[in-house]
């Protein structure tokens, strides 16, 4: 699919553009047998090498090329799998030379409605040809509609746009020590500290990081924000313990810890944060950014555990591909948020947030989100079933469509070999999870076919190094 910077490059038009937009005239001009794909390996790739050992499939000219081009001009940031992407269609990505890959990552759980869906192709369109930046200065029919819909589906009574999901954490960070010096007129009892739990991730930016409990991921860039607390994740007490009044002004977390393992609160852990947040008269703020917008088979993961948050961050998948985040908060916080506190000059555009409104209605259907918990169970069950019996596996857990397999070795070998056999997964943890964040869309079929993958895959962990 020809990426977004084409829609700023020249008008555009929905009736006419669109086979070109979805990359269709490349396609139609592939052979027939290429078109009809009914199984994960590539129909451009041959036999040989579709069964070629982990690792030993050679890489192509343009992949060389590319790689090459890249160690010279950027960050070096980023270490990546040597796959040169040209498109996606559905659930499926092609790298340049046509080779097939299903994809469970979804652009790291961001692809909800996998690629080239026509609905958000259209909005995109609509918006591009109409208007696509305007500053926040001015008022924007897009944004105020994105937020009403945002807020009649949640708990929320206003919404905060911003760029990512960090961003949105960095909002949620001043907006709680805002409504902390808003709340109490003497400084000395303002709390100005933050909980946040072990294997947490809530980003990269200098005040996200701070709640971040990797180390790997810390130590470089301190001394970070002060004031921040790490406990047990799950563990109630010590949560009752150390949420304090007068010095803890909110409690990060994520109800579905997805960088962290895959791990999920249960209900008593959750309600427990919330009776020890009203008490201390601190603020109970959830990271949804991976684990929600129809990730768990609810909308919101809060709804699974029946607790509510005072503000919920939001990002990855909202806007189908294009750059959004989000905090939603209730009015009580809202109230003491005023002009000039906090900005954006991106946040919130009209072409984001077009988008974002057709994502949003699409996944908050209840028979496309019961649909997500089907193949939820679906999955979970198919890979108890397929890879139980392995003894590198020690458990396969999670909920919906976030999924991890927890392995007692690195599971590199494995994403490894699964992408040599056309399945991209990703790793989450200390990286001894498999980490399974397909587009919503899939469907069961496709799922076998990752799991039949997966299964396949498992001889390469034999030495692998152990945790």
């Amino acid at each position: 699919m020809t990426s977004v910077q084409a829609f700023f490059g020249a008008a555009v038009c929905a009736s006419k553009d669109l086979p070109r937009l979805l990359g269709l005239e490349q396609w139609k001009a592939l052979p027939t047998a290429c078109r009809q794909i009914s199984c994960v390996s590539s129909c451009l790739v041959s036999d040989e090498q579709q069964k070629a050992a982990p690792g030993s499939l050679a890489l192509s000219a343009k992949t060389k090329e590319m790689i090459e081009r890249e160690k010279k001009v950027l960050v070096r940031t980023y270490a990546r799998a040597p796959v040169f992407l040209a498109r996606g269609e559905g659930c499926k990505l092609y790298d340049v030379d046509g080779r097939e890959y299903l994809d469970l990552a979804a652009g790291i759980a961001v692809n909800s409605l996998g690629y080239g869906d026509p609905d958000w192709l259209k909005a995109v369109v609509e918006q591009a040809n109409t208007l696509t930046h305007v500053s926040n200065v001015y008022y924007s029919e897009a944004q105020v509609e994105l937020a009403e819909c945002l807020v009649e589906c949640s708990f929320a009574d206003r919404v905060f746009f911003t760029n990512s999901g960090t961003e949105a954490n960095e909002a949620a960070i001043k907006f709680a020590r805002k409504y902390q010096r808003h709340s109490h007129d003497n400084e000395a009892q303002v709390a100005t500290e933050f909980i946040s739990f072990s294997n947490s991730f809530h980003g990269r930016t200098m005040g996200a990081l701070a709640l971040t409990s990797k180390e790997s991921y810390r130590l470089p860039f301190e001394p970070l924000m002060p004031g921040v607390k790490f406990i047990e994740y799950g563990n109630i007490e010590s949560a009752k313990k150390t949420i304090v009044s007068g010095k803890t002004a909110a409690v990060f977390v994520e109800p579905i810890q997805g960088e962290g393992g895959i791990y999920s609160a249960t209900n008593e852990f959750l309600r427990a944060l919330r009776a020890a947040c009203d008490d201390a008269g601190a603020l109970l703020i959830f990271d949804e950014v991976q684990c929600g917008l129809g990730r768990t088979g609810h909308l919101w993961a809060y709804e699974t555990f029946n607790v509510l948050p005072d503000m919920m961050t939001l990002a990855k998948p909202l806007a189908g591909g294009l750059p959004i985040g989000a905090v939603l908060t209730t009015e009580k916080v809202a109230s003491a948020i005023t002009f000039g506190i906090h900005g954006s000059t991106f946040a919130g555009s009209p072409l984001v947030c077009h988008s974002a409104l057709t994502v949003l209605k699409k996944i908050k259907d209840p028979s496309f989100l019961s649909d997500v918990a089907k193949k939820g169970l679906y999955l979970k069950e198919l890979l108890s079933k397929k890879l139980g019996a392995n003894p590198h596996v020690k458990e396969v857990r999670g909920l919906g469509l976030i999924v991890g397999i927890e392995l007692d070795v690195a599971a590199s070998p494995v994403i490894d070999a699964c992408r040599d056999s056309g399945l991209l997964v990703l790793t989450a943890g200390k990286g001894n999870v498999i980490r399974l964040v397909p587009p919503l869309i899939i469907s069961e079929k496709e799922l076998k076919q990752a799991a039949d993958i997966i299964e396949n895959c498992l001889p390469a962990l034999d030495n692998a190094t152990a945790f």
